[in-house]
């Protein structure tokens, strides 16, 4: 039997969600999820570091086959775009940096693989995950976000072929 575990990352500089899942024949299991917060105040590099201490565990403790990495695709200003893509390249070279393949995702394709509408509600998708991993946990909307991108790409793993050697 084929076994394949992707972590799914949320990016941002204040709070990033990660998400693992472990796909066994056909089944996929939910295995974590969690996020990492960083206090507001402190400054960017410091708040980066912590997000990078933070996955780096999280890969280290799950040892994941791959990750999966949200593609930008909206700020309020760009400030917080600019934060963003800091919060996103720390994700690219956590995954790197141990030799991880990394495969992105915009929000809208996730939602339209869990959904089946892209437009869809932040609920809509965490109740989604919920039902097709068979869990009733409290999850946060990025640690939700985190495995709805791990989800995607094991189902387009399969459907596919994405990620196969």
């Amino acid at each position: 039997m084929s076994i394949k575990t992707a972590i799914g990352i949320d990016p941002g500089s204040i709070v990033c969600g990660y998400g693992v899942l472990r796909k066994e024949g056909k089944s996929i299991v939910y295995v974590a999820s969690g996020e990492i917060a960083v206090p507001k105040g402190q400054p960017l590099p410091k708040r980066l570091k912590r997000v990078y201490e933070g996955l780096r565990e999280a890969i280290d403790t799950y040892s994941p086959d791959e990750a999966v990495v949200e593609k930008i695709f909206f700020a309020s200003n760009i400030k917080a775009a600019l934060s963003l893509g800091h919060a996103r390249g720390v994700a690219l070279l956590s995954a790197s940096v141990v030799g991880i393949p990394v495969f992105e995702y915009s929000p809208l394709e996730v939602k339209k693989a869990l959904t089946g509408y892209g437009r869809a509600e932040k609920s809509q998708v965490m109740a989604m995950i919920k039902a097709i991993l068979h869990i009733d946990i409290a999850l946060s909307p990025d640690s939700s976000d985190a495995l709805a991108l791990a989800l995607t790409h094991l189902n387009m793993t399969e459907l596919y072929g994405i990620g196969k050697p």
